[in-house]
């Protein structure tokens, strides 16, 4: 069973309570409201609040001990942007973002033994069902990607064999081309006499 508490437009940004929730959500509650309790910052009263709501909301509508509690999530939303602006010299505006933010925490009951055993018994079955198929379809993958693999290793065979010859081709093609060059340089040269 899970259990919601949100405080919404809480007149800080996201980063920073994001901060604190990612310090607390993996620990027990008890261990959570001490944690945040001890920080010094303004973004943990916020996180209290929202946790000893989401703890009431669970006691009174669901019959549930905090014992019976645990955290699942705490997410921090982003809000409502407040613009604002100072001014400054020379005319001019500096832009202010007054941010605000989402905290949202979702706790849910822990699980009693024969709840975890049956899932438990059902995760078995559903993995076995999936390596039943998971084998067909390996079956059927493996000759598919043999069958690719010698095609593509047989066009790379070709294109490689085709690259080699344009390169021979044109390397061949440069060395006429620079014979032909210094011929034509040597007839055109007219030969100058020296003076004494």
């Amino acid at each position: 069973m899970k259990i919601k508490a949100e405080q919404k437009n809480s007149r800080q940004s996201p980063r920073k309570v994001r901060l604190l929730a990612n310090q607390v959500k993996d620990l027990s509650l008890e261990d959570a409201f001490t944690q945040l309790a001890m920080m010094d910052r303004k973004a943990s009263i916020v996180l209290l609040k929202v946790m000893r709501q989401a703890v009431a909301n669970a006691i009174h509508n669901h019959q549930l001990t905090i014992d019976q509690l645990e955290i699942d999530t705490i997410l921090v939303k982003t809000g409502p942007t407040y613009k604002r602006w100072q001014p400054v010299s020379r005319g001019r505006a500096h832009s202010i973002m007054k941010r605000t933010c989402h905290v949202e925490v979702i706790l849910k009951s822990k699980d009693s033994a024969d709840e975890k055993e049956e899932k438990a018994d059902e995760k078995v079955k559903n993995t076995n069902k999936n390596d039943k198929k998971a084998t067909k379809s390996t079956k059927k993958v493996s000759t598919d990607s043999l069958k690719k693999k010698t095609t593509k290793k047989s066009a790379q065979a070709k294109d490689q064999s085709k690259t080699t010859k344009k390169i021979e081709e044109k390397k061949v093609q440069a060395k006429r081309n620079s014979d032909l060059k210094q011929t034509q340089v040597r007839a055109v040269k007219p030969k100058v006499k020296k003076k004494k």
